[in-house]
């Protein structure tokens, strides 16, 4: 297990180490009172006393140490394992090792005994106000250790691309002339089977030629008056799949060759630009990619327009929250970039979360809440 290679992507919340350190103290505690129990009831009742309280001594050292060799080789513990965190070295990613183990475990050791709680609040405010955003005590700077989320990541299940349904116009379908009656001559017809002769006379001469030719002569049957046709409907033009992926509504890019609405002698429409303002007293137009944060990094592939950094009281703002841009086709849009808190959209005075990593089309009117910060949306143009 030592040698084993851990990913430092995601750094583990402090809720979490929280349980896991309870979990470990009361796993170990409850080891050391059974076995003080035990020594009580060996050596002090009897009369050892000072070999009762080593012996008990020795019992905590010892279930200590067990606890450090197992974090140092496997970087886990009973409580780690609960919370499915890890210890791992800040640079490798590989299990710290014993002695490293050992340090840390002497510093937490000390930290909790009976100081009315102030040694653990210490080590948790040097978490909280790490420089680098990793969350590391100064337990951990001491031992270069950082502790990760273990937990496995959910896998994305893509959903298949459907294209835009066919409008079926049901006007025009009751408007299509209905196929002419089938022409038929007297000739074409097909004869009946004869009927019996009736009893009785001889049936008559049959008539003369002259006669004949008149009565097999079929009256002309007059042709349909011609109804107009429709002309054909055109299909919508399909949906990028581009658009359905980002969560953009659903609406068909215009032809190029298309005359704009009103006749073809219409007003071009003029652009539409987009404001956001902060709480903080910070505005601007949009005119890029723009990051919000604490303190918010590009990546290497990323041209970046505006970097916003707001201060948060109480933490509750990633160092790179969201971002917020421009579409094509001129509609804002904004996106969680899978910050700690996540990202509200308050529309109507509705709120409703924002998935991480899926574009959500901002409107007029918006405001949306990153942390303790505020951002109000206007439409320009």
């Amino acid at each position: 297990m030592s040698g084993e290679t851990t990913p430092l992507a995601t750094v583990a919340d402090l809720d979490r180490r929280f349980y896991a350190f309870a979990i470990d103290r009361a796993v170990a505690w409850g080891i050391d009172a059974a076995a003080a129990v035990v020594i009580v009831q060996l050596l002090i009742e009897p009369g050892d006393v000072w070999a009762g309280v080593a012996a008990i001594l020795g019992v905590v050292l010892l279930v200590g140490a067990v606890f450090a060799v197992v974090l140092g080789l496997t970087g886990s513990s009973p409580g780690m394992a609960v919370s499915a965190i890890r210890v791992v070295h800040e640079g490798s990613g590989t299990p710290i090792g014993v002695r490293s183990a050992l340090l840390r475990q002497l510093i937490l050791g000390v930290a909790a005994l009976p100081t009315l709680g102030l040694g653990i609040a210490t080590l948790a405010w040097t978490a909280v106000m790490d420089a680098d955003g990793r969350r590391r005590g100064w337990h951990d700077h001491v031992t270069h250790s950082v502790v990760v989320d273990v937990r496995p990541t959910p896998e994305e299940v893509e959903e298949p691309d459907v294209g835009p349904r066919h409008v079926v116009n049901l006007t025009a379908l009751r408007l299509v002339p209905a196929p002419p009656p089938e022409q038929v001559s007297a000739t074409a017809r097909t004869p009946r089977p004869a009927a019996p002769a009736p009893d009785g006379p001889p049936p008559a001469a049959p008539p003369s030629p002259k006669h004949a030719a008149v009565a097999t002569v079929a009256p002309p049957v007059p042709e349909p008056a011609p109804q107009p046709v429709p002309e054909p409907v055109p299909e919508p033009e399909p949906v990028p799949a581009a658009r359905q992926q980002l969560g953009y509504p659903l609406v068909p890019e215009p032809r190029p060759d298309a005359e704009p609405a009103g006749g073809a002698h219409a007003a071009r429409a003029v652009p539409t630009s987009w404001r956001v303002s902060f709480d903080t007293g910070e505005s601007f137009r949009v005119e890029g990619l723009t990051l919000v944060g604490r303190r918010p990094e590009a990546r290497a592939d990323e041209q970046v327009r505006h970097l916003v950094a707001l201060p948060s009281t109480d933490m509750s703002l990633s160092k790179t929250h969201a971002q917020v841009q421009v579409a094509a086709d001129g509609a804002l849009v904004v996106m969680d970039r899978g910050s700690t808190n996540g990202s509200f959209l308050v529309r109507q005075g509705v709120p409703r979360g924002l998935p991480a990593g899926k574009a959500a089309t901002l409107v007029d009117g918006d405001h949306v809440r990153f942390g303790d910060r505020e951002m109000t949306v206007a439409r320009e143009g």
